[in-house]
Order: C-alpha cells, then structure tokens, then sequence
C-alpha cells in the first residue's frame, strides 16, 4: 500500500512541479500574467513550487526503506524520472500543441522503462 501511495503522492507532485517549471510558459498568453516581471513570474512559480514539495517529501518518506517502505532512494529516483516525464508529455501535448511527440521521444522513454527495469533488478 505504501508503494501506491507513494507513487500517487510523486504523481501529484509532480504535476505542481511541471506547472511551476513549465506552465508560466503558457501563463504568459493571459494579459494579467504577461505583464509582470521576471522576479514576480519567479515568485509565482515559487508559490506552485511550495505545493510541489509539500507533497513530494512526504511521498518520499512514506516510500524510502529506511522509513519502513518499500523503495530504496536509487528506485525513488526513478520512479520520480519516469512520472515526470509522462506529467511533462500529457502537459506539453494538451497544453502547447505546437508541439509534437516523435519517434526519438518514444525511445527515449523505451529506455526510461528499461532503466526502472534495471534499477529494480534484483
């Protein structure tokens, strides 16, 4: 149970994260955002941010061995890559349709796959 919470927890945050890292990107088209700074679009960020974390460090708390559950900090790692990069491709194609996932996209993450294949490997 505690490898499903944690992954729901890493998925959670990291949907905060690809937003504060990416999403100002695609705040900008709206006129109240576009027209701020770059320290205050960084402060926005920052204040996603703040939820990214306070969600992500209980993830790994719950999911480190050491704390009782099931995942070593190599696994936790990986597992955060590959769920960052699924967050980052549904985000990118729903929200910046100008982009396109290609060929060397999908293998890359073949090799993502093969990486938490390994990571786990006994």
């Amino acid at each position: 149970m505690k490898a499903i919470y944690t992954v729901i927890l890493l998925s959670l945050s990291n949907i905060f994260m690809t937003l504060a890292w990416y999403g100002h990107l695609k705040f900008r088209e709206m006129d109240w955002f576009n027209n701020l700074s770059l320290p205050l679009v960084i402060v926005f960020s920052w204040g996603i941010a703040f939820f990214e974390y306070a969600i992500q460090v209980p993830a790994n708390r719950i999911g480190f061995v050491d704390n009782g559950g099931p995942f070593d900090l190599w696994q936790l790692k990986v597992i955060q890559e590959v769920i960052t990069l699924v967050i980052f491709s549904f985000f990118t194609l729903i929200f910046f349709r100008n982009e396109s996932f290609r060929l060397n996209h999908l293998i890359g993450f073949v090799f993502l796959v093969l990486a938490v294949y390994f990571i786990f490997k006994k």
